[in-house]
């Protein structure tokens, strides 16, 4: 992992398109569904709550008893009272349920009153639990019911302020969780007011950190579809520069991203015109991984479909640094680079070449 920063801030975002499993290994392509209205049933009776074995102190810390509900669901450690002098209520032991009905529930079989206690716990709790709480919120949201249940409730939301947590790990997470939750068209429709923010993690975060990767997912899935692609118009130029800088794992990120916006024609003058490195032209090598290649090409090949007028062709020589000059334009190096993997040893990347030359 290096340290610093990655390139200029970005601009405003504009349109997009596509469907691709791109949210890595861990988070794959869920059915996308609409769910049902919003930020219902947040307050609960407070006596409800205690029959679950979640508890508040005096002070506002929520105590988990050792063996309710909540605490087998989340997979946590019972939480402690940070506070010496927080006094704790008393938990009825005839609430809760057994071991052997805990154990035996899924991620997919929560119901909506073990979800509201999480999030409850996620803002009320010590910040030392919040990394562990909304990984059990994200792994609770791979699951499409789940995923309409936390938007109702308001947890997009609740999760989504812990982005700018000063603690790393808790901002991975709440990446994660938030990538699973977009999953879903009509979460989606509240993730995107977050774009800005996810782009300025990836901007100011050490390059080939998870904290970049998490963001390049969640950006992966509100790409896959051009309802909120024109969010990524002014972030093409970070996204180039962290191309060339970055490691295998993601270069292929970034690139399932740039695929996903080039196959919007609606982008594509936003595109060509962004700055870009000239060392972007020396990614198509045959000594870089066939992984990244292949998607390199397939973003090439989309930029290649696109065919400007001759006066906006003119327009773009005159700007040295532009996409269109590095890769499209006559004086650019890609042409003969080509021309070179035609003797690729992967059939798949001679094929993605040829059609690119024809």
């Amino acid at each position: 992992m290096g340290d610093g920063s990655v390139i200029p801030k970005i601009g405003h975002m504009k349109a997009l398109l596509g469907i691709m499993a791109g949210a890595g290994a861990s988070y794959g392509i869920y059915k996308l569904i609409s769910g049902g209205s919003f930020n219902k049933t947040r307050n609960k009776k407070s006596a409800s709550s205690g029959s679950r074995g979640l508890k508040s102190t005096e002070t506002g810390d929520i105590v988990l008893h050792p063996g309710s509900l909540l605490a087998k669901v989340s997979g946590l450690e019972v939480v402690r009272a940070h506070r010496a002098n927080a006094k704790c209520r008393t938990v009825d032991q005839a609430s809760t349920e057994s071991t052997g009905d805990i154990v035996s529930k899924s991620s997919g079989s929560l119901e909506p009153q073990h979800l509201e206690m999480l999030l409850s716990l996620l803002q009320n709790n010590h910040p030392s639990d919040r990394a562990e709480i909304l990984l059990t919120l994200g792994n609770t949201a791979a699951f499409t019911v789940n995923q309409d249940l936390m938007r109702e409730l308001g947890g997009l939301h609740v999760i989504a302020g812990f982005l700018s947590d000063p603690v790393p790990e808790v901002r991975v997470q709440t990446l994660n969780a938030l990538n699973n939750l977009s999953m879903n068209i009509r979460n989606q429709e509240l993730i995107k007011v977050y774009v800005p923010q996810v782009l300025e993690l990836i901007e100011m975060s050490p390059v080939n950190s998870d904290l970049q990767l998490a963001a390049l997912r969640l950006l992966t899935n509100l790409s896959v579809t051009d309802e909120h692609q024109h969010l990524l118009c002014g972030s093409v130029s970070l996204l180039l520069s962290l191309l060339v800088v970055s490691n295998e794992v993601l270069q292929i990120q970034v690139l399932k991203v740039l695929v996903n916006v080039s196959s919007n024609p609606d982008m594509m003058d936003d595109i060509v015109q962004a700055q870009a490195p000239a060392s972007v032209v020396l990614l198509f090598d045959g000594r870089t991984s066939p992984a990244v290649l292949l998607r390199l090409l397939t973003f090439a090949g989309n930029l290649k479909a696109w065919r400007p007028s001759a006066l906006v062709a003119e327009d773009l020589r005159r700007r040295q640094d532009c996409l269109y000059r590095v890769l499209l334009d006559q004086s650019s190096q890609l042409h003969s680079r080509l021309v070179q993997l035609l003797s690729h040893p992967e059939g798949e990347v001679r094929a993605q070449v040829a059609r690119i030359l024809t």
